[in-house]
């Protein structure tokens, strides 16, 4: 059922994300007019806040973390907010939460921030209390289960109450422009897509690198690791997004239906072709930072980093390898993918002495939006001293390309698309599923095999055996 919805109820509204990112982004979208003048959003959490004290704290959050440039929109934005105080395991609470929310059939988009183990409590209590009619939907932000039978019983709570067409499962990656802007360079140019396959792409890298530690998440953190915390979620969505083939139409099921098929033909990760890691005491940008077990105040065997060599098993991809590293307090905070293509069949230049170089393609998600593809091109010069080639880089920075356009957090375009009812931005059911069969795969091979962290140091790239991982194969990591 398509509406856009006069109510916003945001769950978890005075938590972190809620201040870094939640808020923020409504403001922003409030000021450029992009929301119903008559939206109402609608915060709940334990905090005992009434309606001014909630708009106190969002002045707070809003004035620390939205860009200068907007602050001149809070006060307006001000008068959207109300509050309602919840305990989730309390029943009677939720209704007075639906007073405070009033009807819902113009439209009610719920934004679900919660603990696993407070899914079943809360879904129960939105249908006590008439918050799960026809017309509301609910988005809902990880963790979704710590594998896949967890993940299957959260997933049932909540499609009890709602239908998939109403269901928007949150991966902010999805929302970031480069990320979306990786399916217009497939498939609205005619350059990339014929090569886009085995014969030409030697092999793909996805890097998630984080220079923060654990930054206040230890009771989360060291029950996931890296594998559940990043590589479960944000890089095969990345990895699904690159090997895809070709949707028929740009809408949610054609999307979705072609990233599930990649999901799916992933091969279970062998032994040898998995690295894990865990930092130890180091500098990031030349300050001195702890270990992980130092920050933790406890020995553990949670991974901090993870290299893995993927792929893809069907007709596009067969013998091309995925290559996936994230990993905490790594050399520098960089999300990129790179596409190495194959060498020319035949270099003519090879009898003057000039050596020739795969083309690279190399995609920027964060900190900077970007894409690079180096390209051959012959120094200048007389060639007395023999013919000389060198790679130089077409930069594309999109931030010089539109330079009108705002650049949005990902959290404005997910929670417009919430408001708004379209889900081709989020994640289906089956996708889920698929990403934590693989998962839950690895981490029973790692049980298996007795495989524990590497030590790395803080502020290098991770153990040397990932720098293995892909050296075996002749292939370096892009740094």
């Amino acid at each position: 059922m398509s509406f856009t919805a006069d109510c916003l109820l945001l769950f978890g509204a005075t938590g972190d994300l809620a201040q870094r990112m939640l808020l923020p982004s409504l403001c922003a979208l409030d000021a450029d007019d992009l929301v119903a003048p008559d939206l109402r959003i609608v915060g709940t959490a334990r905090q005992p806040l009434d309606d001014e004290g909630y708009r106190a704290f969002a002045r707070e959050a809003l004035e620390k973390f939205l860009p200068e440039d907007r602050q001149p929109a809070i006060e307006g934005f001000l008068q959207r907010l109300y509050y309602q105080p919840l305990d989730a395991n309390e029943t009677g609470h939720f209704a007075d939460l639906a007073a405070k929310v009033g009807p819902t059939e113009q439209g009610l988009s719920i934004f679900l921030s919660t603990a696993p183990s407070l899914f079943g409590p809360t879904i129960a209590g939105l249908v006590a209390s008439g918050l799960a009619g026809e017309n509301v939907r609910i988005g809902l932000e990880k963790p979704l289960g710590t594998d896949l039978g967890t993940s299957r019983l959260i997933n049932d709570a909540v499609s009890a109450a709602f239908p998939e067409d109403r269901i928007f499962r949150i991966d902010h990656y999805l929302g970031k422009e480069t990320v979306q802007n990786l399916l217009a360079l497939r498939f609205a140019n005619l350059l990339f897509e014929p090569l886009w396959n085995a014969a030409h792409i030697d092999h793909v890298q996805i890097t998630v690198g984080e220079t923060v530690g654990l930054e206040g998440r230890v009771g989360f953190y060291d029950g996931a690791g890296a594998l559940r915390d990043m590589v479960q979620n944000h890089m095969l969505q990345l990895l699904a997004l690159v090997a895809m083939e070709p949707p028929s139409n740009f809408n949610a099921t054609a999307v979705r239906d072609e990233k599930v098929k990649v999901l799916r033909s992933l091969r279970v990760v062998g032994r040898d072709e998995a690295v894990t890691g865990q930092y130890r005491a180091g500098a990031i940008g030349g300050k001195a930072v702890p270990g992980y077990d130092e920050e933790l105040g406890k020995d553990s065997d949670t991974e901090t980093f993870v290299a893995i060599k993927a792929h893809v098993d069907n007709w596009r991809w067969q013998g091309v390898p995925f290559y996936l590293r994230t990993g905490k307090r790594l050399y520098k905070r960089v999300t990129e993918i790179v596409v190495q293509f194959r060498p020319v069949p035949h270099s003519i230049f090879a009898g003057r002495g000039a050596r020739s170089q795969p083309n690279k393609l190399i995609i920027g998600i964060q900190p900077e939006e970007n894409v690079s593809l180096s390209l051959m091109a012959k120094v200048p010069g007389l060639d007395r001293g023999g013919l000389r080639l060198r790679e130089v880089p077409l930069d594309i920075a999109m931030d010089d390309a539109f330079a009108g356009p705002k650049n949005r957090i990902a959290y404005e375009r997910l929670l417009l698309d919430l408001i708004e009812g379209d889900q081709t931005l989020f994640v289906r059911r089956d996708e889920v599923e698929a990403q934590w069969e693989w998962i839950d795969a690895i981490r029973e091979s790692w049980g298996e095999h007795g495989i524990t962290p590497k030590s790395y140091t803080a502020g290098s790239w991770g153990p040397s055996a990932a720098i293995a991982l892909a050296e075996r194969d002749g292939v370096t990591w892009h740094e």
